[in-house]
């Protein structure tokens, strides 16, 4: 089981800006969130990865959708069909998701890449700040 040290605030950090007429006003940093993805074989795995990842709070939401992916391994060119899974969450959590995937995943080396999120909701990051810090 992968633990971290829980966040002692409960809403998402807040950066000032001004807006377009000039009033000072704050926002969520939005470099503190991320989706992750990774992909798996089947439907079962899909389901087992993402609610251990909501249980263990290292996600808000993981979405899944079916995919076809097309690369090479072990000097073949393989297509296969796979569900990417969408995992919502900060990104200082990174090292405990990759471990946690890593520990839990039936492929040899799974897809494990984060890309930031550059604009959202306040509201949305607020939650998933809350969903993945401790009770």
């Amino acid at each position: 089981m992968i633990h971290y040290t829980p966040q002692a605030t409960i809403h998402a950090p807040l950066i000032s800006h001004k807006d377009h007429d000039g009033v000072k006003k704050e926002r969520p940093c939005m470099s503190d969130y991320a989706i992750m993805l990774t992909t798996c074989s089947s439907q079962e795995e899909a389901d087992r990865l993402a609610a251990g990842l909501v249980e263990a709070r290292l996600a808000a939401c993981v979405q899944q959708t079916p995919i076809r992916s097309t690369y090479r391994w072990e000097g073949e060119i393989v297509k296969d069909d796979e569900l990417l899974l969408l995992i919502k969450t900060r990104t200082a959590l990174f090292a405990q998701v990759e471990a946690w995937i890593k520990a839990h995943h039936s492929y040899d080396t799974p897809e494990i890449v984060m890309t930031p999120i550059t604009d959202g909701s306040r509201d949305y990051l607020d939650w998933v700040f809350e969903t993945t810090s401790s009770p």
